[in-house]
């Protein structure tokens, strides 16, 4: 089969299309023809052999979130699963690829009104924006800022505070990315130097960017406020402790659940998203054997919304 290799550490261009043999599944296990694979800042980090949340050594297939349909199952696996159009984690490694191999238990069925590629948008975003709005207990009246409100997650979390009914400031870095914020009640560039006034106090921060910005959004926030630290897309995380933030009378969410807890979250984002109450913004798609050119795009962040591949 096709797919994309990282053989060492490195830019962009040390993601190297080839060959790799076709998985078989075990017991337990289905296959899923893979028709498009997220990818994530994160992944970009791994790439370039970043500390972060999953480590592995090359050479190896990136890719943790694939969409497709399930072509065999393994030995004890419903064999009623064939055919079904399926969502996927991958636990870490081997997304990129034509064909990959989970755990049955880890797929979860696409609703019949949802496109595969708006569903593998939402696999990570979905699920992470749906545990960040619960963790913070948005409520009616609550003033929500939303840092990086152009990308994958901060574009739902725009949705999902909206939602709860909340007045949703977003902020985003650079006119471009402010022309592409939609569906907030204000936007503020980031990159203004006043920027941080013109958002104004808020209840909620959903903190994306981190370093200075988000240390900045923090110093937004009223006695009671709740903070969610989540990423990292400025290079490094908002400089606030704990002691800071219980100074200021604030929460700061830092995890969003369990596992069964983000399978939650993630059947919710799917069920939402097919009811027509939550649209993931597809804002880059590139073929698989140009994951590199996608990578760099993150990487530029002239991105907007969720790049995917399609295999």
């Amino acid at each position: 089969m096709r797919a994309v290799w990282l053989r060492e550490f490195g830019g962009p261009e040390a993601l190297v299309p080839g060959d790799a043999p076709d998985p078989v599944p075990g017991p337990g296990q289905v296959l899923v023809e893979v028709a498009f694979a997220n990818t994530t800042f994160v992944e970009t980090q791994f790439r370039a052999g970043a500390p972060g949340p999953f480590r592995a050594e090359p050479p190896l297939i990136p890719g943790n979130g694939v969409g497709g349909v399930i072509s065999a199952v393994g030995e004890g696996v419903d064999p009623g699963l064939a055919g079904q159009r399926v969502v996927t984690s991958t636990g870490g490694s081997g997304g990129y690829a034509q064909r990959v191999a989970v755990d049955a238990s880890a797929v979860f069925p696409v609703p019949a009104a949802l496109d595969l590629d708006a569903a593998v948008a939402l696999l990570a975003d979905g699920r992470t924006a749906t545990g960040l709005v619960h963790a913070t207990s948005v409520r009616p009246g609550d003033r929500v800022l939303v840092e990086a409100a152009a990308g994958g997650v901060g574009g739902l979390l725009v949705q999902l505070a909206k939602a709860a009914g909340a007045f949703v400031v977003g902020a985003a870095g650079g006119p471009a990315k402010v022309a592409r914020v939609e569906g907030a009640d204000a936007v503020v560039d980031y990159l203004a130097p006043d920027w941080a006034a013109r958002a104004g106090e808020v209840d909620v921060v959903f903190d994306g960017v981190g370093g200075a910005i988000g240390t900045a959004a923090f110093g937004l926030l009223r006695p009671g406020g709740r903070m969610a630290v989540y990423g990292l897309a400025g290079g490094s995380w908002a400089e606030v402790s704990e002691e800071d933030a219980a100074a200021h009378g604030v929460t700061l969410v830092r995890s969003i659940g369990s596992p069964a807890d983000m399978r939650a979250y993630t059947e919710s984002a799917l069920s939402e998203a097919a009811a027509g109450r939550l649209v993931p913004v597809i804002g880059q798609r590139f073929p698989l054997e140009k994951a590199s050119d996608a990578h760099a795009a993150i990487e530029s962040r002239t991105t907007v919304g969720k790049t995917l591949l399609v295999a």
